[in-house]
């Protein structure tokens, strides 16, 4: 530990986004980032406590205090080869982990200040890749030969480390460009496609095979493999079936998402299949990281104006007792795209959408009081009769989405990720990819001895 006095002295200091009248007009990532000194002064400040909480949180198992202190003594690379040693893939988790670690440290519990830990992993990352420390390396291989179906944070991180472990690996994705969720679901001004390009570039260089436009029929899995990994996420959006729901102008959040970071792209489409919210009043149902997506996207787009309703009660602001430290606090989350321009509305329910000529114009709503279980678990909603007409010319439905039912698969297929959670967290499907990768090595390593 370089400096263990620095949190006394050195206060928190984020690099902070770029100002709204500039990012507003672009797709360009709104964070920014600090100078090399600036970052090792914020390195410093880690207490490298002798409980790391911020290890525990990590879903990855990150080791913060061993990369900070490297990094505060400048020692880059040596930063890099410890962080990649437990994540696959800083430069997503660094861009876009709602930082689940800096939440556990012991420094936001006492002075309400955490070490910055999400942006030294994205500067250690980029620092890595500008300095050449990230090299494609070869793997011995071992004969056997796995397929991944999937291609999001859990496809890749399955298929880097069964890679690693000498197996030959095809990832297949049934859409055009390998990422998943990271390239459809997640817009340009939080994670850059470049940034997952480069790394896909890294990973074939290291001989895994990518095939695009592949749809697998689980049902149907593609012969001459020795096992599969399957890493198919919750493609399904949960849908809000009230009257109204089948007129124009009323669509699903990863709709508008995907498709704008296809037109960004290259990709053009007719003004029939355009989803745009140029100049119209936008409805976003649902509070989560999907609904604030659309804002800054619809905002970006030229929205008049962006009203964002949840069902759910406003959280705590600053603190909630009922999530205490080092737990994920459980409090109102304000987002770089809702900093931009947005109306947030709580304890609303949708009734029904109101439409003009076949297309959208309003949506009823109606306040709702959640009672406390007596027996504990999920409170009662109870509809007040407070009623009200929002106007909306597009309305996003971004309420999560379904875990999926799968069919019955071999012994020798393992389900991942989102596929077998419901949905979660990039980072947490990161270290489930690993864990499917350790548990098909184990398997096949089994098999082997067995015959």
């Amino acid at each position: 530990m370089g400096n263990p006095k620095a949190f006394l002295t050195i206060p928190r200091q984020e690099a902070g986004y770029r100002p709204i009248h500039d990012r507003i007009n672009d797709f360009s990532e709104v964070e920014q980032t600090l100078n090399t000194g600036e970052r090792k002064l914020q390195a410093s400040r880690c207490m490298d406590c002798g409980v790391p909480f911020c290890h525990w949180a990590c879903p990855l198992g990150n080791r913060p205090p061993e990369f900070q202190d490297a990094l505060y003594k400048g020692k880059w690379q040596e930063a890099y080869e410890i962080l990649s040693q437990t994540n696959d893939f800083p430069e997503f988790t660094g861009r876009i982990c709602p930082a689940l670690c800096e939440k556990s440290c012991v420094l936001k519990l006492s002075i309400d200040a955490p070490v910055t830990i999400r942006e030294d992993e994205a500067a250690i990352i980029e620092a890595a890749f500008r300095e050449g420390y990230v090299k494609p390396h070869c793997y011995k291989r071992n004969g056997k030969s796995v397929a991944v179906v999937g291609s999001g944070p859990t496809g890749l991180a399955a298929a880097n480390q069964l890679n690693r472990r000498g197996y030959e690996v095809t990832v297949y994705e049934k859409q055009e460009y390998i990422g998943g969720l990271l390239r459809f679901g997640i817009p340009n001004f939080k994670l850059n496609k470049p940034i997952i390009d480069r790394r896909i570039q890294v990973m074939e260089a290291e001989g895994i095979h990518f095939q695009t436009q592949a749809e697998i029929d689980l049902t149907n899995l593609p012969t001459g493999y020795d096992a599969y990994c399957i890493c198919t996420g919750t493609p399904q959006a949960r849908d809000l079936d009230i009257p109204g729901r089948d007129l124009q102008g009323i669509h699903f959040a990863m709709d508008m998402l995907a498709q704008q970071n296809r037109v960004l792209a290259g990709q053009t489409f007719s003004k029939e299949e355009r989803i745009s919210a140029k100049g119209k009043h936008v409805l976003v149902i649902g509070g989560g990281d999907t609904g604030s997506d659309c804002i800054g996207t619809a905002n970006r787009q030229g929205a008049l104006d962006v009203t964002q309703i949840e069902i759910m009660p406003q959280p705590p602001v600053g603190n909630n007792p009922a999530t205490p430290w080092p737990q994920w606090p459980l409090v109102l989350k304000t987002s770089s795209s809702h900093e931009e321009g947005c109306i947030r509305r709580w304890s609303l329910t949708s009734n029904r959408f109101i439409g003009k000529n076949g297309h959208v114009c309003g949506v009823e709503v109606e306040e709702v009081e959640w009672i406390a279980n007596p027996n504990g678990g999920r409170p009662t909603m109870k509809p007040t009769g407070k009623k009200e007409i929002l106007k909306a010319d597009l309305v996003l439905l971004a309420m999560g989405f379904l875990k999926p039912q799968l069919p019955a698969l071999p012994e020798n297929a393992v389900v991942a990720g989102d596929a077998a959670t419901g949905p979660s967290l990039v980072v947490k499907c990161i270290a489930a990819g690993r864990q499917a990768a350790a548990q098909l090595d184990t398997y096949l390593k089994q098999s082997v001895r067995t015959n």
